[in-house]
């Protein structure tokens, strides 16, 4: 039976990793002041920060029914049940990791002391130790597994998509009480699934003897989704990690399609290639955008955002954007963006930051302002990372919402430049 404790595990996060979730693109090498913050918060945290990782096999693995069942306790994604029973997973292994409440705690501080460039980059890098974490833990599964001919699958979290992450709490418990005397890990879980420290995961990671049907099934492959380096046992090219939710960055247009689309005489493209499918934008721009064209040709925009928290088992909330264009002979520039929770909504309070810091939370909503004083087009140049996450709770999530938010306006007046182009004189 597989069973590690790691109270002190390497840390060393990758570089790229680490970039990538700062929102940089690929291959992007930080200068200046952002290199000596990312720099400062890696060294910060090697000299203060308390990583762990948890890791057992279990012995019971039942997927009868619609949910999943280890070791007695069930667990009702659909998704996890069917990932296991393709792959023909037999056995499973439960795993916790966590960077420790340090980097949480200098965070807030840093806030407190006005100092928003050091808590982003603090915050950032607390994210990057645990995927570091946890794909060392994969790692180390995997080799386990290889020994013996078996596979081990992609790691599956409460709060992915087709997991609803109140089942934090009974993951937890099958982890804590299964576990060896000794085993007196800093963390909490809450009633809504919220994490304490939030800078921690829970997984589950299923073990099968049908190699050959991972490696023929799509995203059933770990190694794809593993950035761990000096690996022996990779069966494939690390590709990209694992979204939390679903994936679109594969549908996202990159600089040089925009650039071959047919521009408009604003310079939209008339053929971009969006993030959502055509009948989302038109669904979108019928029931949640409002575009008002001023005596000078500048557009304000409103659109109403509505989604579910991730916490306190999906409350829904309502977000509204207001943006203002400058004139299309200035390829519609961003001149002003705004975001705030909709009159009488109650679901930003009960987002998991906004639990933990109300105020500074509202106030990094307010302060985000992605491609202020560009024009509208970049946002298909915009290498944001993919995550539709329905809650604000970090940047990555915001960002994709602006995306979002800045798409559907692109597709509302690129209709609208067709229909005035085609309109009788």
């Amino acid at each position: 039976m597989l069973h590690f404790i790691d109270p002190k595990p390497d840390c060393s996060v990758q570089e790229m990793e680490y970039t990538r979730l700062l929102g940089y693109p690929p291959h992007h090498v930080p200068e200046g002041r952002a290199r000596e913050l990312a720099q400062w918060a890696r060294q910060w945290y090697a000299e203060n920060g308390r990583p762990w990782i948890y890791a057992r096999q279990n012995q019971n693995l039942d997927l009868a029914g619609e949910g999943v069942r280890i070791d007695g306790t069930g667990f009702s994604s659909k998704q996890l049940r069917d990932q296991f029973a393709a792959a023909g997973a037999h056995t499973s292994v439960v795993v916790a990791v966590s960077a420790g409440a340090q980097c949480e705690e200098k965070a807030r501080e840093l806030w407190h002391e006005g100092k928003p460039d050091e808590y982003f980059f603090m915050e950032m890098y607390g994210a990057a130790v645990v995927e570091h974490l946890i794909t060392a833990a994969g790692g180390r599964i995997c080799a386990w597994a290889e020994q013996d001919g078996m596979a081990a699958l992609p790691h599956f979290s409460p709060g992915y998509s087709g997991w609803n992450v109140s089942d934090q709490v009974g993951l937890w418990r099958l982890i804590r009480e299964g576990a060896e005397p000794g085993f007196a890990a800093d963390l909490q879980v809450m009633d809504t699934g919220m994490l304490r420290p939030k800078k921690s995961l829970l997984a589950v990671i299923g073990i099968t003897r049908n190699v050959d049907r991972i490696l023929a099934t799509r995203n059933m492959v770990p190694c794809e989704n593993c950035s761990l380096s000096r690996c022996a046992y990779r069966r494939k090219p690390y590709r990209h990690f694992l979204p939390q939710v679903e994936d679109v960055r594969r549908l996202q247009a990159s600089r040089a399609e925009e650039e071959q689309g047919t521009p408009g005489a604003s310079g939209l493209n008339h053929n971009a290639r969006y993030t959502v499918n055509t009948r989302a934008l038109q669904k979108w721009t019928a029931e949640r955008l409002r575009l008002k064209v001023l005596h000078d040709s500048s557009v304000e925009v409103s659109f109403r955002y509505e989604g579910t928290t991730c916490s306190n088992l999906g409350t829904p909330l309502e977000f509204d954007y207001h943006v203002k264009l400058g004139p299309p002979e200035e390829g519609y520039r961003i001149v002003e963006a705004v975001c705030a929770p909709a009159p009488g909504d109650i679901g930003h309070t009960k987002q998991c930051e906004y639990l933990a810091n109300a105020e500074p939370f509202m106030r990094t909503i307010a302060a985000d302002k992605p491609l202020l004083g560009r024009p509208l087009k970049e946002v298909f140049a915009w290498e944001r990372p993919s995550n539709p996450s329905g809650c604000y709770c970090d940047a990555t999530r915001r960002a994709h919402k602006w995306g979002l938010v800045f798409e559907v306006t692109h597709y509302a007046l690129v209709e609208r430049e067709k229909e005035l182009h085609h309109k009788p004189s």
